[in-house]
């Protein structure tokens, strides 16, 4: 059964022509030329911490590549405090924590909404053991199998500063975006998410910063997308 996803915080779902879908939009254009390299079908978004906009990033994000056509998975890999479920309007009562405990199969859990070619695997019951079931290699193995099937998978995962789950999630993925709200977080804590990202080798294909301040020339937009070979 599809579900309503009219959320205010899915502007690329109520509001298309919007300066923020703009810049949605910008941010994917942007992914798309830093694919030249490097195949990016497989991608993380992460934050520094809580509570700096990234859940809210990759659903519109998800909702913008769809819109172009793409078929697009999204998972909720944010095993200890979900949110995915809240913006689409979802149960969570199953999900990804299932799957990866050998619960049931993805097909079980694979949620669609009024969003045409989006589909959505929400996180599940918070398990206590999230690192645990993130780096069995049960992650990686069914996101394999999964890419036969969507042209793009965005997986949600915790924040890199405050557990090893997003570390983890972003090793088997082929990018990384960083969002980073403007003004909350501390410039080392930054560098010391870069630097967790490099050592297990994560792409980082750049960052979003997130509630800045704009001036009157730059009105007409709302993330500013920092590009990184």
């Amino acid at each position: 059964m599809r579900r309503s996803a009219n959320n205010p915080k899915l502007i690329m779902n109520i509001n298309r022509r919007s300066p923020i879908s703009e810049g949605y939009r910008n941010v994917r254009t942007n992914i798309q030329f830093s694919s030249w390299k490097h195949k990016l079908q497989v991608m993380a978004v992460t934050s520094t911490q809580a509570g700096e906009g990234k859940t809210t990033t990759i659903s519109n994000l998800a909702v913008s590549y769809a819109q172009e056509g793409k078929r697009v998975l999204l998972i909720d890999a944010d095993l200890r405090h979900p949110s995915v479920q809240d913006i689409f309007h979802l149960t969570n009562s199953t999900g990804l924590s299932n799957i990866l405990a050998y619960q049931c199969s993805a097909d079980e859990v694979i949620r669609v909404t009024d969003i045409d070619h989006l589909s959505i695997i929400t996180a599940g019951p918070i398990p206590p053991n999230p690192t645990e079931l993130l780096s069995s290699g049960r992650l990686h193995e069914i996101v394999e199998s999964w890419k036969g099937d969507y042209d793009i998978i965005l997986i949600d995962t915790s924040p890199i500063m405050a557990v090893a789950d997003g570390i983890i999630v972003a090793s088997i993925c082929d990018g990384v975006i960083l969002v980073v709200q403007a003004g909350k977080v501390k410039q080392e804590y930054i560098q010391k998410s870069k630097e967790r990202l490099e050592h297990v080798k994560a792409h980082i294909i750049g960052v979003v910063i997130n509630k800045k301040k704009l001036n009157k020339s730059e009105s007409n937009q709302y993330n500013y997308y920092s590009h990184r070979e």
